[in-house]
């Protein structure tokens, strides 16, 4: 019986979910992305099923690709951890 993949890391899980609904707000298609990320389509799949762990590197080529800052990728898996919402910038 062959071995069972381990489940992806819920914080990868919430990355992709998050790179993917933007991606989709924008109405970009995964070939669409790759192109304006620089990344190849595969990769960005394996990172929106949250099956690759991205680098920082690759996490600021996406973000330029959605044209969003790279935090708007990332700060909502902090707040999810820590069961806190996002902190008030007009204090």
């Amino acid at each position: 019986m062959p071995a069972r993949e381990p489940s992806p890391d819920p914080r990868l899980l919430s990355l992709g979910m998050q790179i993917r609904r933007l991606r989709e707000e924008r109405g970009y298609s995964l070939e669409e992305l790759a192109e304006r990320s620089g990344l190849s389509f595969r990769g960005l799949i394996y990172i929106e099923h949250g099956q690759r762990s991205p680098s920082v590197l690759t996490i600021l080529d996406i973000a330029a690709g959605l044209d969003v800052e790279p935090g708007e990728l990332v700060n909502h898996i902090a707040q999810e951890e820590s069961g806190k919402s996002a902190p008030d910038s007009s204090s």
